[in-house]
């Protein structure tokens, strides 16, 4: 597509993770490793279907306690890269501490917009809760998290009805959130590279951005940043703060000390860090 926004610079360095990161592949593949080696050893649900579409499925670890909370995650990508088998390894730390995570796929852009992409996810919630018994996990306690697009997504699931959607779905279908280096005003990337296979127009960048929409039920949510962060993320943190501090649920923000875009994933999985400690606690 020709771009109709001019890049800025400074933007542009501040959002581009990839970039940022010179060991960013070698990192992504010691990540897939490590998940197909869980993979391998989990009580495991993958590729279970939650639609039609090849993406459109999600990979179960039970941790083996009936009832346990349900960590569901979102990879990131900038909705345009990552596969939901590159994070398996995310399971592992919370299943040995008595919880059972769910790892969502789903389709990128260009393929689908940004909006369609949202809709699956929505999707994927919704098929997870009506057929958690059968997968053995908890429909009661499902806890929602994401990095980075997947931190956005988190948010915008927090803005959805449920039971508009589907009389059966509880109101509080999320009982937790925990966003992790999220995107919440989508405006800034539209003047970066990112923004090329996202194709976002003015309507479509305001109603997909959380900072512009209400709170549907005010499910207690974490917002954590990486300390070594850009300064672009912690005003992503501090908008999303902003935005909703009258929205009536309980938010805490949480900065991980020392770590960047992509470390805090790592810490995440870490038994040993404050931010796997406060994740688990967080849960409900």
């Amino acid at each position: 597509m020709t771009r109709l926004i001019a890049v800025d610079p400074e933007l542009e360095d501040n959002y581009n993770n990839m970039a940022r990161r010179s060991d960013a592949p070698e990192l992504l593949q010691r990540w897939s490793e490590l998940s197909a080696d869980y993979r391998r050893r989990a009580d495991a649900a993958i590729d279970c279907a939650y639609g039609n579409g090849a993406r459109e499925r999600m990979d179960i670890f039970r941790c083996g306690v009936s009832q346990a909370p349900l960590f569901v995650y979102l990879h990131g990508g900038y909705w345009q890269r990552g596969d939901k088998s590159i994070y398996s390894f995310v399971a592992e730390a919370f299943n040995e501490a008595g919880v059972d995570v769910a790892i969502i796929g789903y389709p990128l852009c260009p393929q689908v917009s940004m909006t369609q992409l949202f809709d699956r996810i929505v999707k994927a919630l919704a098929w997870l809760h009506g057929h958690a018994a059968k997968l053995g996990v908890s429909a009661d306690r499902i806890n929602l998290s994401g990095h980075s697009a997947g931190g956005h997504l988190t948010a915008m699931c927090l803005t959805t009805r449920w039971q508009g959607l589907d009389p059966g779905l509880p109101a509080d279908l999320v009982k937790t959130a925990i966003p992790l280096s999220g995107l919440y005003r989508l405006e800034p990337l539209r003047h970066t590279t990112i923004a090329d296979a996202l194709n976002l127009g003015d309507a479509e960048t305001g109603r997909l951005s959380p900072c512009n929409l209400a709170v549907a039920y005010p499910s207690p949510t974490l917002i954590a940043v990486g300390g070594a962060e850009s300064g672009a993320f912690f005003s992503q943190a501090d908008d999303l703060i902003e935005s909703w501090s009258d929205a009536g649920l309980v938010m805490a923000k949480y900065i991980e000390p020392g770590a960047d875009h992509f470390d805090i994933v790592a810490r995440l999985t870490d038994p040993e860090s404050e931010m796997f400690q406060r994740a688990v606690a967080w849960l409900s």
